[in-house]
This record gives structure tokens, C-alpha cells and sequence, in this order.
């Protein structure tokens, strides 16, 4: 496989988890941001841990949605994320649900 043969099933992969995002985003209430990966979910709470001197955030979704080209089941039931890097979080408004283009 050429390396333009691969960019082009990463193109089309990629478009192809776009549609998908598009297709679903009405279902969900939350978009959660890590540092490795983007979720859509229904519920999230987040814990601010600490151990021996180091603080730490466990993210935990329910009913989740994950952006990830290369994952083959990207729902799931419930998600769990240890993380010392910054989350973001934040509520869908119905408004938020319009993709440009549809």
C-alpha cells in the first residue's frame, strides 16, 4: 500500500466518522474534551483525585459516544477517564445540534 493510498483511506475514514458525529450528535447532552480523545455522552461527572502529592481528574460518562477513527464500536455504555491534563465539558443546547450544511 503506497503512503498516497493510505492518506486517502484516512480521508475517507475520517469523512466517514464525520457523518456519523452529524448523524448522532442530536441524541446526546454532553461533548467532554481530553487530552487523547473527544466524547459525546449523556452523563458525566468528574472527581478531582489525589495521591502522594499529585492531583488527578476521573471523568465518568454514561451513555458515550467516542471520536476515534480506528475504534470499530464507538458507543458505549459507560466510560471511565483518568487524566492529569485538563477536561473540558460542556452542555449541548438544542442551537448547538445544527451542523453547517444539513
Amino acid at each position: 500500500m503506497s503512503t498516497e493510498d493510505l492518506e486517502q483511506y484516512e480521508a475517507e475514514m475520517e469523512l466517514a466518522l464525520y457523518r456519523e458525529y452529524r448523524d448522532v450528535v442530536g441524541i446526546f447532552t454532553y461533548v467532554v474534551e481530553t487530552d487523547r480523545r473527544f466524547y459525546l455522552c449523556n452523563s458525566v461527572d468528574v472527581k478531582v483525585r489525589a495521591e502522594a502529592g499529585d492531583s488527578y481528574f476521573e471523568v465518568t460518562m454514561a451513555d458515550a459516544w467516542v471520536w476515534d477513527i480506528y475504534r470499530p464500536a464507538r458507543f458505549a455504555k459507560k466510560v471511565k477517564v483518568l487524566t492529569f491534563k485538563d477536561v473540558n465539558i460542556e452542555e449541548l443546547s438544542t442551537a448547538d445540534l445544527k451542523v453547517p450544511g444539513t
